[in-house]
């Protein structure tokens, strides 16, 4: 992913903050087809040395886990807020003319090998944990258990495991932080004036990201 490095985050624990709050992922994979994408929630399990592990499932029908060359390695993008950031808020629009739009947003991706699990109990420990993860937020939270134990298994039996050693991963946190502090504030205030959860959203990446004042250059 082409990150400058005003963007760079590497940071593991923001890392794995990001992709826990954003468990939904497009898994790209290179398959005796080419390449083939599947958009799964996944769950990170961490681990002492490394970024961690990342399991999900999909469909028994979906051909990506048998076709999928395990020498190569596979991708998981996970993307958060975002926002289109108008050229007309930019105080140089008005005097020089000199601005163009374009897109804030935050991503991060992580690669590795990918392992398919066929297993009935990695399959329903991983359900656990999936669900239990997601339903936190629930007023009266589901469980695999509310389930008939043979509807369960059947469902089980339509869905393969997949889980990717994370090797390496890259984040990139886009929010305005090549503009000079005039740009900046003017794209804070358009954001604010827009109001809507998205644009509120994307004012605080922009505000928590400016440099401190200690941190540049005098």
């Amino acid at each position: 992913m082409y990150t400058p490095g005003a963007n760079l985050e590497s940071d593991v624990s923001t890392l794995r903050k990001f992709v826990r709050e954003n468990p939904l992922c497009a898994l790209v994979s290179t398959t005796s087809q080419g390449l083939v994408a599947s958009h799964i929630p996944v769950v990170l399990h961490e681990r002492e040395n490394g970024f961690g592990v990342l399991r999900g499932h999909v469909a028994r029908a979906n051909s990506q886990w048998r076709d999928s060359i395990a020498e190569e390695e596979a991708l998981a993008i996970f993307t958060g807020p975002q926002h289109y950031i108008s050229a007309s808020w930019y105080p140089g629009k008005s005097t020089h003319g000199r601005e163009v739009p374009t897109w804030n947003y935050v991503a991060v991706h992580a690669y590795g090998h990918l392992r398919v699990f066929e297993d009935t109990d990695w399959l329903l420990e991983h359900l656990r944990t999936l669900t239990d993860e997601n339903e936190r937020t629930a007023e009266v939270p589901w469980k695999v258990s509310d389930a008939p134990p043979e509807f369960i298994a059947k469902l089980t039996r339509a869905i393969v495991g997949i889980e990717l050693d994370v090797t390496r991963v890259e984040g990139k946190w886009k929010v305005s932080q090549n503009r000079n502090d005039e740009d900046a504030d003017a794209v804070i205030a358009s954001l604010d004036r827009l109001g809507t959860p998205a644009s509120e959203v994307m004012r605080e990446l922009v505000r928590a990201r400016r440099p401190r004042k200690s941190d540049r250059p005098s």
